[in-house]
C-alpha cells in the first residue's frame, strides 16, 4: 500500500511538473497565454511566474547559439522575427513571461477591439491580434520561448550571452523589443478583474476614444503633460465633454499644447484634484463615474463620466539591460537617427522600448521591420565584409544609418542595397 501511494504521489508531482512547463515554455500552442488571460486561474499563474523569476539559476542551463536573438512579444518583436525568418536565419523570441506586469503580447494584451491595425476592416481584440502576430512568426521558423530573459551580457559581444530560469543564449545580433507599459492609477474601481478596465478606463485615446462607448458622452483624462493635452484634443472628436483632471494649478505641459487644450470648448479643467476611485453605473457594469478629492478645499464630490484615460507617462521596460545601453532621460533606449541601431554594435532596439513620442502598434511593427534589415545586414557584413544582399525588391533609403556605423547603406562600389 505505502509502494502504491508512493507511485500515485509520484505521477501527481510529474504531472504537476508538465503542467508547469507547458506554462512556462510553450514553444507552440495558446496554452500559457489562455492561462495567463483566465480571471480565475491567473492568480494562480502570477504566482507561479514570481516563483520561477526569483528562483536561483539552475547550475546546469540548457545552452543554445542563435545568429539573432529577439527579446519582447509584441508587434516589433514579432515583425522583426517574420521579416527574419524569411531570411531563413532561424530567430529565437523570448516573449517573456508576466514581464514588466504584462502578458505576451506586451500592451495589445489589455486592450479590447483595435480598429487602427492595417488589414483588419473589423475591429479585432487584443489577444486576438498578438495570437496572429505568433502564430505568423512561428509560421516563418522563429522558435518561440514563454520565459523571461533574467541576465544579458552585452559589453563584451558579439557574441552576446543571456540567460533565462533555464536556459543559456549566445547570439551574434541582438533585438531588444521589450516595450513600455503605460502607467495606472492605483485606485479602487480601476483593477482589471474586478475593476472597470476595458469597461471605461484605458491609457490610450487614440487606441480606445473613438469607441461607441464614449461617444456623445463625458470623459476625464488624468494628467497635465503633453500626452494629456493630445489625448484631450483627440477625445474632444467624440466625447460630449472632456475633463482633464489635474493634481496641481498649472500644466507641465508645452505651452503650445497647453494653449490648444485651453482653446477647445469641449475641454475643462478640474484643478489641484485627484481621483481617489471608480465607480459603476446601475444598469450595466461599465464605468459610471469617479470620486474626486480637491486638494485645495478637502472637498470630496462624484463626477459623472463614462471614459477615464490615464495620461500618466509610460515606463520602458529597460531595467534588466542594467546600464549596459545608452538610455535618454526617461529611460528609454536611445537609437541612431533613422536607424534601429544602439550604443553597442550588433544590438538594436525597436519598438516602444526606444519610442517615447508615438507608441502605436502599427509604428512598433514598423521598426521591428527596420531593426530585422538591420540585423540581415550586419550579419551579412560581419560574414563576408566586401560584400551584402536582402532577399528582394526595394532601393536603400537615402541617407539610411545601418548599424553603428553612421553609414548609409551600399554595397560593393557603393552601389545602394536592395532591400525587401
Amino acid at each position: 500500500m505505502q509502494s502504491l501511494l508512493g507511485k500515485r504521489q509520484h505521477q501527481v508531482r510529474a504531472t504537476a511538473a508538465g503542467c508547469a512547463s507547458a506554462v512556462c515554455d510553450r514553444a507552440t500552442g495558446k496554452l500559457g497565454t489562455s492561462l495567463a488571460r483566465c480571471p480565475v486561474l491567473r492568480p494562480a499563474v502570477q504566482i507561479r511566474a514570481g516563483r520561477l523569476r526569483f528562483r536561483p539559476l539552475q547550475a546546469s542551463l540548457q545552452e543554445i547559439s542563435a545568429d539573432v536573438v529577439i527579446v519582447g512579444g509584441g508587434p516589433a518583436a514579432h515583425a522583426a522575427a517574420v521579416y527574419l525568418g524569411r531570411a531563413e536565419l532561424e530567430p529565437i523570441l523570448f516573449e517573456g513571461w508576466m514581464a514588466n506586469g504584462l502578458a505576451p503580447g506586451g500592451q495589445l494584451t489589455t486592450t479590447t477591439y483595435v480598429e487602427n491595425f492595417p488589414g483588419f476592416p473589423e475591429p479585432i481584440l487584443g489577444n486576438d491580434l498578438c495570437d496572429r502576430f505568433r502564430k505568423q512568426s512561428l509560421a516563418y521558423g522563429t522558435t518561440i520561448y514563454t520565459e523571461t530573459v533574467t541576465q544579458l551580457q552585452l559589453q563584451n559581444g558579439p557574441p552576446f550571452k543571456m540567460c533565462t530560469d533555464s536556459k543559456a543564449v549566445t547570439a551574434n545580433a541582438v533585438i531588444i523589443a521589450t516595450g513600455a507599459a503605460a502607467k495606472r492609477l492605483r485606485i479602487p474601481g480601476a483593477e482589471e478583474d474586478t475593476g472597470f478596465w476595458n469597461k471605461g478606463i484605458s491609457a490610450c485615446a487614440v487606441c480606445d476614444g473613438s469607441s461607441p462607448l464614449f461617444r456623445n458622452q463625458p470623459v476625464g483624462v488624468v494628467g497635465g503633460g503633453d500626452a494629456a493635452m493630445e489625448e484631450a484634443g483627440f477625445l474632444a472628436r467624440y466625447a460630449s465633454k472632456v475633463y482633464i483632471i489635474h493634481r496641481f494649478d498649472y500644466l507641465e505641459a508645452s505651452k503650445v499644447m497647453a494653449k490648444r487644450a485651453r482653446a477647445n470648448p469641449k475641454i475643462e479643467f478640474v484643478w489641484q484634484s485627484e481621483v481617489l476611485e471608480a465607480y459603476g453605473r446601475e444598469e450595466d457594469d461599465c464605468l459610471g463615474g469617479v470620486v474626486v478629492r480637491d486638494n485645495k478645499t478637502g472637498q470630496v464630490s462624484k463626477l459623472p463620466l463614462c471614459g477615464l484615460f490615464f495620461a500618466i507617462g509610460h515606463v520602458p521596460a529597460t531595467k534588466f539591460l542594467r546600464g549596459q545601453l545608452e538610455l535618454d532621460e526617461y529611460g528609454y533606449i536611445i537609437t541612431a537617427p533613422d536607424s534601429t541601431a544602439t550604443s553597442i554594435k550588433g544590438v538594436f532596439a525597436a519598438g516602444d522600448v526606444q519610442d517615447r513620442k508615438w507608441r502605436q502598434a502599427i509604428t512598433a511593427a514598423g521598426s521591428g521591420c527596420m531593426a530585422a534589415l538591420e540585423v540581415e545586414r550586419y550579419l551579412a557584413e560581419k560574414e563576408n565584409p566586401s560584400s551584402c544582399s536582402f532577399d528582394d525588391g526595394g532601393a536603400a533609403a537615402p541617407g539610411a544609418n545601418w548599424g553603428s556605423s553612421g553609414n548609409a547603406a551600399a554595397g560593393p562600389n557603393e552601389q545602394p542595397v536592395a532591400v525587401a
